[in-house]
Parts: C-alpha cells; sequence; structure tokens
C-alpha cells in the first residue's frame, strides 16, 4: 500500500503463512508499476518485525527498497519523542477496515481462492475510487 493506505497490490495465501514468505509475490504484484528511483533518492519500505529475516531483507534489496523495519514497540518509543508523528503502522489498520466493511469478505465461504481474490480485488478497486474521490 501507499503512504495513504491504498492498496497497491493484493495476494492470496492461507492464514498460516507467514508474510515474510509472501514477500517477493507482493512486490511483484502491484497494479500500477512504481517509478524509477532516482540516484540518491532510493525507495523505502517500512515492515514491522515480522519481516525481520535474513531472506526478506535480501528480497527487499533485490527489488530495490531500502528496508526499515521496525521491533514492536520501537514506534511507542518514537511516538513518546515527538507527539505530532503518528504511527506508520496505522496504514495497515486503515486497509483492513476499509476491507472489512464489505461484508461479503469478512468470513470467507468461497472454495475457489480465485473467486476470493476476485472480490478482494473488486473490494480494493473501489476503495481506491472512494478515495481518489475524497484526495483527488
Amino acid at each position: 500500500m501507499d503512504e495513504t493506505g491504498i492498496p497497491l497490490s493484493l495476494v492470496v495465501s492461507g492464514a498460516n503463512v507467514n508474510d515474510h514468505l509472501r514477500l517477493s509475490a507482493v512486490l511483484q504484484a502491484p497494479v500500477v508499476p512504481r517509478p524509477r528511483p532516482e540516484p540518491g533518492h532510493p525507495h523505502h519500505l517500512c515492515a514491522d518485525k515480522g519481516y525481520d529475516y535474513p531472506v526478506a531483507r535480501a528480497t527487499l534489496a533485490a527489488h530495490g527498497y531500502v528496508a526499515h523495519i521496525k521491533y514492536r514497540g520501537a514506534e511507542a518509543v518514537a511516538d513518546r519523542r515527538d507527539a505530532r508523528t503518528r504511527p506508520r503502522r496505522w496504514l495497515v489498520a486503515a486497509c483492513h477496515s476499509w476491507l472489512n466493511r464489505f461484508r461479503k469478505l469478512l468470513v470467507r465461504f468461497e472454495k475457489k481462492a480465485a473467486n476470493y481474490t476476485a472480490l478482494l480485488t473488486f473490494a480494493c478497486a473501489i476503495i481506491c475510487w472512494r478515495r481518489a474521490g475524497v484526495l483527488g
């Protein structure tokens, strides 16, 4: 997702698959290609402790990202120093909240992953359309 919480890519997997194992698939799945990084201004990716593995760091570096991986309490400590900044973790929670407003997606009844992926993609498209109306 981007810096405002709008979903940019979507990968469906089982609930028992760790996030860092699907990182490469997520980075290859964006609908809109990202611009090329300019020299001296690389792309940054913020992640939580769930991505603190050598494989995940290598995957991020291979895709041209600078990894910013914080441990679980680091954002709360940073908040105490500067109350005007908010944690970046709220973006993921905001996106999940927007997806939870689609009642069909709350409980997965679809047996085929392709059908569920289609519903999620449609929901993400509606979210992007609504946010574009608000933002632009």
